[in-house]
């Protein structure tokens, strides 16, 4: 009977029919921190939007984003740091919307 290291190739691990397996069973990326990241993304782009518009649809995008941050980051950390990178540009993006919130963003100007 062979074992799972027996089984590995150059690009991955087989199948029990020896096929290989595709890439998307060997993600490495973490998917919750790509929503973090383009829930941050989308809250940045919304938030100039004047008449309160940009304030309630950039602010509630970035909360969700630094829920989904967290949880992406602790997701990474359980795999050795692996997808973090989304996370820290997550956080840049929802410092930045909430500094411009705190200036004014989304207010009238």
């Amino acid at each position: 009977m062979e074992t799972l290291a027996s089984r590995r190739t150059r690009f991955g691990l087989l199948t029990r029919d020896n096929r290989r397996m595709s890439s998307s069973v060997e993600r490495r990326s973490n998917p919750t921190a790509w929503a973090a990241f383009w829930f941050a993304l989308a809250g940045l782009v919304l938030m100039p939007i004047p008449l309160f518009i940009g304030l309630i649809l950039g602010g509630a995008l970035s909360i969700v984003a630094a829920v989904l941050a967290v949880i992406g980051l602790f997701k990474g950390l359980a795999r050795n740091g692996k997808g973090i990178a989304p996370v820290v540009f997550a956080a840049i993006f929802i410092a930045l919307t909430w500094g411009g919130i705190s200036v004014g963003g989304g207010t009238v100007w």
